[in-house]
């Protein structure tokens, strides 16, 4: 599943293209954007990929408008039940409420900046029943400021403490759920609350969806069903200072791309062209 907007449309297309060359086994590809981005995103479908509007993952009373402060040229979400969203807080909100409206074993949300480069299956996650989950030990301890915030709002919606110790990190740009683990952790955010799912997670604009499911995983569950593992799938450039925005740059960040790593990630804000990255991405010998 990957949730995006018209802003990043070409680098959907981008990710598409690799996810055709690249995905191995049974897969279907759901895009997961707002009412007015669905016509432009439909020319991604296929046989294989689907885009959903959040019409038909949201409540009627959470809505996207023209946000004034920018003239228009952003959105906000508003509700009766929270501050202003951004779009990022209702990426994060599609890929929870996609739990109940697909079929599957696995999620697998794959942002739109990504690019696979090497043969994927999905079911390569799985170890018998147990599926592997990203999470980097105590890692949200020297993260971002926003880490031990978002841990902290998971704690409140799940019923846990709002600083676990250790402090794990489970933010990746490519990461995978078990299906009925997401849906079970939606109906528990209900059963905690009191509340709609959507309603509790939206109480707080502190939201990562990873922090959530992470936090049900290993605190409620005991990690029951789960294999937590360091590795990233995907080899990233987070911030802009890191590598030299140039061809050799791009070059530099690509010779650290791990053996057992099947993607890339190069962030909206690192001004690397598509064109580029793309050819970065499929020149890599696979392995």
């Amino acid at each position: 599943m990957t949730a995006s907007y018209a802003g990043d449309f070409d680098r959907c297309a981008l990710l598409c293209e690799s996810v055709d060359r690249f995905m191995r086994g049974t897969w279907h590809h759901h895009i997961l954007v707002e009412r007015a981005d669905v016509t432009l995103f439909r020319r991604l479908e296929g046989p294989k990929r689907t885009v959903i509007s959040e019409a038909e993952l949201f409540p009627a009373w959470l809505r996207s408008f023209p946000d004034p402060l920018s003239l228009g040229r952003r959105r906000i979400w508003l509700s009766p039940f929270s501050a202003p969203l951004r779009g990022w807080h209702a990426q994060q909100i599609r890929r929870l409420a996609l739990a109940r409206h697909v079929e599957a074993d696995t999620l697998l949300s794959i942002d739109s900046d990504v690019v696979l480069v090497r043969p994927f299956d999905p079911a390569s996650l799985w170890t018998g029943n147990s599926l592997r989950m990203f999470r980097a030990d105590n890692g949200a301890v020297n993260a971002t400021p926003g880490h031990l915030a978002w841990l902290a709002h998971a704690g409140r919606i799940l019923g846990l403490p709002p600083r676990p110790d250790p402090a794990h990190d489970y933010i990746s740009n490519m990461v995978a759920w078990r299906a009925d683990t997401a849906r079970a952790l939606l109906d528990h955010i209900e059963a905690c609350t009191g509340k709609g799912w959507v309603r509790a997670v939206i109480s707080s604009r502190d939201i990562s969806e990873c922090m959530i499911y992470g936090r049900f995983v290993d605190e409620i569950l005991l990690g029951a069903g789960h294999h937590a593992d360091p590795r990233s799938l995907s080899h990233v450039i987070w911030f802009r200072e890191t590598f030299p925005q140039t061809p050799e740059g791009l070059d530099q960040f690509m010779r650290g791309l791990g053996p057992d790593q099947i993607a890339i990630g190069v962030q909206s804000f690192v001004d690397h062209p598509l064109s580029e990255i793309r050819r970065a991405a499929f020149s890599v010998t696979p392995g």
